[in-house]
């Protein structure tokens, strides 16, 4: 602007309505490359921990960081953890297809029926019931 208009910087930054100062502003940015390389020994060394306890082994180490800087850098470094399993999955996982039946009440199911009283005490019932496959086809 200043040389395509020959206008001085202080005039042309109001008539934009653009600050000055941040015109001339020059980020100062230190090289990340020595923490996220003491990151990745701390996560190598430690695989269970996540982002957090790194950031506490490296404030008792002395760095002057913020947890979000580490959560940033961590996630940058592609460390993430995966998240656990849920309980109600764990069976889910390692089930196995059940075998097609080949006559009447060959297979057989087990379900289990739950309510509550009025008392809230708790009533389960067992339930057996044929897998009809044959029959039906599949």
């Amino acid at each position: 602007m200043e040389y395509t208009y020959r206008i001085i910087e202080r005039r042309g930054c109001p008539v934009l309505r653009f600050n000055c100062s941040s015109r001339r502003y020059r980020a100062i940015r230190n090289d990340q490359a020595l923490l996220r390389g003491r990151i990745r020994e701390l996560a190598a060394a430690r695989v269970r921990y996540g982002y957090f306890r790194i950031y506490i082994l490296l404030r008792r180490e002395g760095w002057r960081i913020n947890n979000k800087r580490v959560s940033r850098l961590y996630r940058q470094a592609g460390l993430s953890m995966r998240l656990k399993r849920p309980r109600r999955d764990v069976m889910a996982a390692h089930r196995q297809t059940r075998p097609a039946a080949g006559a009447i009440n060959e297979n057989w199911s087990m379900d289990f029926v739950s309510d509550a009283l009025f008392d809230r005490r708790h009533i389960m019932e067992s339930r057996r019931a044929a897998i009809r496959h044959w029959w039906h086809g599949g």
